[in-house]
């Protein structure tokens, strides 16, 4: 990928808005790594395509990098695993490859025929900490909006991370993300059949308007278990009704790194969320779903900091203390972590 280059404003924001406000240490807990050239596995079903724009191949060693022109007085950990639509067997090969040197906590990105026997297997024999699935590796002939959780993560996979105490990163399916009441019974089923498994709901569900939360959060608020990051979610209703319903110790900070490097800014109409971006930065992007250009001349920075400018007015309308900003953007992942090694 190319060198990041910050911008003036880029540098304003961060050491005007963010550099005081967040700890020496932190733990981002999503983040893919990929490579070029590796065989395709599983199909699109549903979801956002604006990625498609973007480009999606980091290394570790590039990942270091970034994270040192992006946070420059923060020491940052990252919890890595591949991207979603490329060969399983190769992505995760290559997340072995270039972690070799750095040793970031990994996690396995699985297929849903995988028996629970070949599970275990490589997991540990690759040190990973738990799984990854997601939605594209489900079976082929279920329509995109009718993939549920078990679809794709299947209970002899959850059955196996239990056992374990694995952790599970979760991208929830179906157009109405954490509202629809599928996804929201498979959630608190998990919590409750399995209890060891230390589930993560990535980007508090996918909920980026305050329309896709729904009665979610009243139901489960009554978790035990799980936990919700707010990778790529810019917005700060959604993280604090997360740290609402399950308490800061259950909120944790996740990027969505290289695709936090997307410069944007994000507006809701009618519930729909649309990134802003700067004209003709990524291509034509009329008519596309859930993007719109800026107007010349508008300060534009990067998603990573607009997560952490939502966190930060979260944080203060909740009159978080300075601890429980650190466990949020650190200590709770670094337990989740922990506990498995």
């Amino acid at each position: 990928m190319k060198k990041l280059i910050l911008t003036d404003y880029d540098r304003q924001v961060y050491e005007k808005e963010l550099a005081s406000f967040l700890p020496d240490k932190m733990l981002d807990a999503h983040v893919h790594v990929s490579v070029g050239g590796l065989n395709p596995h599983g199909k699109r079903n549903g979801g956002s395509t604006w990625t498609d724009y973007l480009d999606k191949h980091m290394s570790a060693a590039e990942l270091t990098e970034i994270n040192k022109i992006l946070l420059p007085n923060q020491k940052v950990n990252s919890l890595i695993f591949g991207l979603c639509l490329s060969d399983i067997e190769q992505m995760n090969a290559f997340v072995l490859e270039t972690n070799k040197d750095y040793n970031y906590p990994m996690l396995y990105r699985t297929d849903y025929s995988q028996t629970p026997e070949e599970l275990e297997e490589k997991v540990k024999a690759g040190g990973f900490l738990g799984l990854k699935p997601y939605i594209t590796c489900s079976p082929s002939y279920i329509p995109a909006g009718e993939i549920r959780i078990f679809d794709y993560l299947p209970e002899s996979h959850l059955e196996v991370a239990n056992k374990n105490g694995w952790i599970v990163m979760l991208h929830i399916p179906r157009a109405d993300r954490l509202r629809d009441p599928v996804n929201i019974a498979q959630i608190m089923e998990i919590d409750r059949k399995y209890p060891n498994v230390k589930l993560i709901v990535a980007h508090v569900g996918r909920a980026y308007s305050r329309a896709d939360f729904g009665n979610a959060f009243e139901i489960i608020k009554e978790s035990k278990n799980l936990y919700f990051d707010f990778t790529a979610n810019v917005l700060d209703d959604a993280i604090t009704e997360a740290i609402k319903c399950v308490g800061v110790d259950r909120v944790i900070y996740g990027t969505d790194l290289p695709i936090a490097l997307m410069r944007m800014y994000r507006i809701v109409e009618d519930g729909v969320y649309y990134n802003v971006v700067p004209k003709g930065l990524y291509g034509d992007v009329n008519g596309q779903p859930h993007m719109r250009e800026a107007k010349d001349g508008e300060n534009i920075t990067l998603m990573i900091y607009e997560q952490l400018k939502a966190f930060k007015r979260s944080a203060m309308a909740l009159g978080l203390k300075d601890s429980e900003v650190e466990k949020v953007l650190f200590s709770n992942a670094d337990k989740l972590i922990k506990s498995v090694k």
